[in-house]
């Protein structure tokens, strides 16, 4: 069961970071304005969610992978939690931004207990 919830961890990080190409106005608008390179940073970080799912899935990689992966995520919680204070720039719904913020946390913790599986 923990080698499932590492593989479905790691494939959702995978895909995680190929949204970041498809969906690229999407998550550049997640960011205010005034932030520069939008775009860069948002192709950046998918390149980084790709490789970092494929880094959790190498065992040799997986303890320091599962740590990088949960700073990734401390990172970028702020982007979250300006789309949650404005959602009407969003066609998601405001309770949904809402309840992302804790899913975070989720996610944080699941890599933590993935990134030990041998």
């Amino acid at each position: 069961m923990k080698k499932i919830a590492l593989y479905v961890f790691a494939i959702l990080f995978i895909l995680a970071g190929i949204s970041h190409f498809v969906l690229e106005p999407f998550f550049t608008g997640a960011m205010p304005d005034w932030v520069p390179f939008r775009p860069a940073i948002v192709y950046i970080s998918g390149v980084i969610e790709i490789l970092l799912g494929i880094g959790l899935l190498y065992k040799p990689t997986r303890r320091k992978v599962g740590i990088l992966i949960a700073i990734f995520l401390v990172l970028i919680f702020p982007v979250n939690i300006y789309m949650a204070l404005e959602p009407e720039q969003y066609s998601i719904p405001a309770f949904a931004l809402w309840l992302r913020l804790p899913l975070q946390f989720v996610l944080i913790w699941w890599v933590l207990k993935v990134r030990k599986v041998g």
